[in-house]
Formats: structure tokens, C-alpha cells, sequence
């Protein structure tokens, strides 16, 4: 039930960000003579994105996770990587692939942060309040983190800094658990274009003051690191 739940807020808002990003894109940018992508291809492509999320969801085990920030994040890791397979199956390469996912994901996920940091922007002139309020509202859902399977985290702030250690993501586990299971074929490098890199921005939205460089970032668990050592800024 849970799943039919995610597969009805999503579809409709990918299927959107997918015909503004893909219509009218090269299908291969070493071979401009394949053409461009039309609103038919991008149905299809949509279609069979879902018939994969439908077989990854299968073997997900999002029912031993015990938050449903989790279970949301797990189902989105699924479809970020069935987009990305369905594109590079399509004669895409991986790094084109990888790039039109992240693209097209990232209308969700700004969408999603310009949503939850507006009460902030709102109410605080102060983006180091701003970031603050909005990490711990972030930590409540999606993030919330109890543990293992679950997210697990610390946090914190120091002065105009807040502090995400993450020492486990599900959505990261759930990638390399199905290329253990699979094979690579440059699913995790498309998960860190798209879930990984969309925190430089992301913190810049939540901070609402105009600049650039409000997120650092030096370690990274989809590189092979133990832990994210995440510090958002709010003076910079």
C-alpha cells in the first residue's frame, strides 16, 4: 500500500520534470544522427522506468525499515537508479545518463527544500538560523535518523555551522546492495550526481540569502568513505 502511496505523489511530478528536462535533448551526444528525444520517447521511457522501480521495489526490503522518511528515500533511490538504467539502455552513456537523471531529479528535490525552508526564509533574517531550523525540520522527514537500517546521524552546531555526520543512508545501501547482487554499470557514480551532489545547492536555497557556498563537504559514503562529514554554514 505504502508503495502504490509514493508511486501516486511521484509519477505525476517526474513525469513533468521529465518532459521540461528530456524533450527535444540529443539522445547521444557523440552521435548527434540519433536525434532527439520526443514526447513519445520520453512516455516510453517513463513506462519502463516504472516497470523497473516495480521489480527493484521487490527486493528493496522497505519494510524493514523503520521510518517512513526511510521507505520514501529507499523508493526515490529506486527510481533515480531505474531512470538512470532506462536512459543509458536507450544508447546514452553513463555520464549523460547520469547528468540527465540528476537534471531531472533535482526539480523534486529543489522543490522539496524551497518548500520545507520557507517557514525560515520567512520568519529569520539570520541564514545560519535559517539552515539550522530547516536541517532539524529535515531531520524529522525525511532524515530522521534512530539507526541502522534506518538513517544514522549526529548533529549538531557550532556558532554560524550546523553539523550531519551520517554514519549510514539506506538510499546508499539499497545502490550497492543491487549492484552486489547485479553487477556495476555506473549506478552508484549516478547516485552521487544526483542525491550526493544536490547539497551545494540545496543548502544555498535553505539559507535564502543569495550567495553561494553555505554546504562542505570533504567525505563521502557513495565514494567508499565510513561517514558524510556535512557542515552547512549559515555566515560565509
Amino acid at each position: 500500500m505504502e508503495i502504490a502511496i509514493f508511486k501516486l505523489i511521484y509519477k505525476p511530478l517526474i513525469r513533468s520534470s521529465a518532459r521540461q528536462i528530456l524533450e527535444g535533448r540529443q539522445r547521444d551526444l557523440d552521435n548527434p544522427q540519433n536525434g532527439r528525444w520526443t514526447r513519445k520517447d520520453i512516455n516510453q521511457i517513463l513506462a519502463r522506468t516504472w516497470r523497473r522501480v516495480d521489480r527493484m521495489a521487490q527486493t528493496a526490503n522497505l519494510s524493514k525499515l523503520p521510518t517512513r522518511g526511510s521507505r520514501n528515500n529507499v523508493f526515490l533511490a529506486a527510481v533515480t537508479t531505474a531512470a538512470y538504467q532506462e536512459l543509458a539502455s536507450t544508447g546514452a552513456s553513463r555520464d549523460y545518463a547520469a547528468q540527465l537523471v540528476a537534471d531531472v531529479v533535482w526539480k523534486l528535490y529543489g522543490l522539496g527544500i524551497t518548500i520545507f525552508s520557507l517557514p525560515f526564509r520567512l520568519t529569520s533574517s539570520d541564514p545560519g538560523d535559517r539552515v539550522e531550523r530547516t536541517i532539524k525540520l529535515l531531520m524529522k522527514f525525511p532524515f530522521s535518523a534512530p539507526g541502522r537500517p534506518a538513517y544514522e546521524a549526529k548533529v549538531w552546531r557550532e556558532g554560524e555551522e550546523t553539523f550531519t555526520h551520517w554514519t549510514w543512508c539506506p538510499p546508499q545501501a539499497f545502490v550497492r546492495e543491487l549492484i552486489e547482487r547485479e553487477g556495476d554499470q555506473g549506478e552508484l557514480d549516478a547516485f552521487y550526481q544526483s542525491w550526493c551532489l544536490y547539497d551545494w545547492p540545496g543548502a544555498d536555497i535553505m539559507a535564502g540569502d543569495g550567495k553561494c557556498g553555505h554546504y562542505e563537504r570533504r567525505l563521502t559514503q557513495s565514494k567508499g568513505d565510513k561517514v558524510c562529514d556535512m557542515c552547512w554554514k549559515g555566515k560565509i
